[in-house]
């Protein structure tokens, strides 16, 4: 028997037809067995977490997605609220298909624009673009982003179709400004065109927050938990809703999902596909996010997996501190595009350059629903996939580079719920391994935080500046600021024709 052969049978974890291979890793002998007991700690926290112990000691919140999939696992009083919600998203969903609900001129919805921005967009594009088809129910767009260019372009491939087009709000305190911006501008639209906006509005929010207050008269409210963060919202109201309106397999994510749930509770690393990825990373970056992640799916259809993790896992895990209050510094990078594209792009670096990385493949068994045809006498284009994933790890491996390959059956709606629950339960085992809050992002909140104060210094640049023509430095030090500030803001209104008499010698 070959070593490789041997070592492959040895570390091998196969779960619900998900498997994983960390047979490509440089471990010692012995391993992972030889990191039981430091996992120990990791399966009690996650074991109180989803019993409901605060789990986010900075905000004293609970973190419960998990009961999303497993409302019995649930404290009592929340229960009825997410087995309740799951329902009316259902309801909801097959009253605008049916057309029961309707827009503000009478017409069925075809179309949804859905905004929002980091998980409140991510997991909804990734279900949109794995699972979508052209028998689809209904057509999604997204805002997902502040850039008015950016929504122009969505709005312009929305334009003759807005009576049609039912627009979700998804934003948990209503004031994260990107979605109330998009909010707005979507809003602005439909008046232009005649429509009354609240006829073909849905939110995804807080109770009490000013989306939900503002969302008083609009077609439907949908609610989302202070338990339940962004990045892992996917399987709550703000995935399942997009989700639901396209036409998606909903129950078939969340079984997806809790079969992979009840799969990582199991108190065996080997055997725990989180538990042994999650002891991977930590192998592979020192566990101290020496080298980057880079995740390659070899399927079209998860293109955005890479996008996905990239929040779920760099939100999660780039902490300062640790939970003693320690200055640690932490995280793990992550990026990617897709196999085969990747081979005629940084693939070359990945083997022959600096070695800052190790690789996550995944695999997709299923090549597509029909035979096909032969590119060559015996070969498929699939076959073809699967020779350049193989071919590339083995050309990694040769270099020495590390990788991991994860493999699944097909992209349906229960693998990508498993996927989703597979890497949000990774993620927080890694988090207990190296002592850091994963629920919480201190440094998202301090960029949120200072974009306010460049806003509010614009109103008082435009004010020095319209009191009395000046110059950059004449009027940072008339409002006590930076002038390189100042002159960052100047020139954008000039860019923008909003203050002709910025431009010229008061911008220079």
């Amino acid at each position: 028997m070959s070593a490789n052969w041997k070592r492959y049978q040895e570390l091998l974890c196969v779960v619900d037809g998900v498997t994983l291979d960390v047979s490509k890793l440089k471990t010692p002998s012995g391993w992972p067995a030889s990191e039981a007991s430091r996992f120990e700690r990791a399966f009690d926290a996650m074991d109180a977490l989803e019993k409901g112990a605060v789990a986010n000691p900075d905000e004293q919140r609970r973190v419960g997605h998990y009961w999303l999939r497993a409302p019995e696992l649930a404290p009592t009083e929340e229960r009825a609220a997410i087995t309740d919600t799951l329902s009316r998203v259902k309801a909801f969903s097959a009253d605008v298909h049916m057309g029961r609900v309707v827009g503000s001129t009478g017409s069925k919805f075809s179309r949804a624009l859905i905004i929002g921005i980091g998980g409140s967009a991510l997991g909804p594009q990734l279900a949109t673009d794995a699972l979508g088809s052209t028998s689809d129910k209904m057509s999604l767009s997204f805002f997902d982003n502040t850039d008015p260019d950016g929504m122009d372009r969505v709005l312009a491939q929305l334009s003759g179709a807005l009576k049609e087009t039912l627009v979700v709000v998804i934003s948990k305190s209503g004031g994260t400004k990107e979605t109330r911006n998009g909010m707005l501008e979507a809003k602005a639209a439909f008046e232009r065109a005649g429509f009354d906006f609240a006829k073909h509005a849905v939110a995804v929010t807080g109770a009490g927050s000013e989306l939900d207050k503002a969302a008083a008269g609009w077609l439907a409210r949908f609610p989302m938990w202070d338990w339940v963060g962004g990045r892992t919202s996917q399987l709550s109201a703000v995935g399942l809703l997009p989700a639901a309106l396209q036409g998606l397999d909903v129950d078939g994510l969340l079984a997806g999902a809790r079969a992979m749930d009840a799969a990582t509770r199991v108190r065996d690393v080997q055997k725990n596909p989180a538990a042994l990825l999650a002891l991977a990373w930590h192998h592979a970056s020192s566990g101290r996010g020496a080298k980057d992640l880079v995740v390659l799916p070899y399927k079209d259809r998860l293109l955005l997996l890479s996008r996905y993790l990239q929040q779920l896992v760099m939100e999660s895990l780039g902490k300062e501190k640790d939970l003693d209050g320690k200055v640690v510094e932490q995280g793990l990078s992550v990026y990617g595009n897709k196999g085969s594209t990747d081979q005629h792009a940084y693939v070359q670096q990945l083997r022959d350059g600096v070695a800052n990385h190790f690789v996550l493949f995944v695999e997709v068994l299923k090549d597509r629903p029909s035979a096909g045809i032969e590119v060559e006498p015996g070969v498929t284009s699939g076959d073809y996939l699967l020779g350049f994933l193989l071919g590339t790890r083995a050309a990694l491996a040769e270099k020495g580079r590390e990788s991991i390959t994860l493999t699944v059956p097909d992209v349906s709606a229960r693998t990508l719920g498993a996927l989703i629950a597979l890497f949000e339960r990774t993620v927080g085992f890694y988090a207990t391994l190296i002592n850091i809050n994963a629920y919480h992002q201190p440094g998202v909140e301090a960029g949120k935080k200072a974009a306010e104060s460049v806003l509010a210094l614009q109103k008082k640049v435009v004010s020095a500046l319209d009191a009395t023509p000046r110059g950059v430095e004449q009027i940072a030090e008339a409002i006590s600021a930076e002038p390189e500030t100042v002159f960052q803001i100047l020139r954008h209104l000039s860019a923008n024709g909003r203050a002709t008499h910025a431009a010229g010698k008061y911008a220079r």
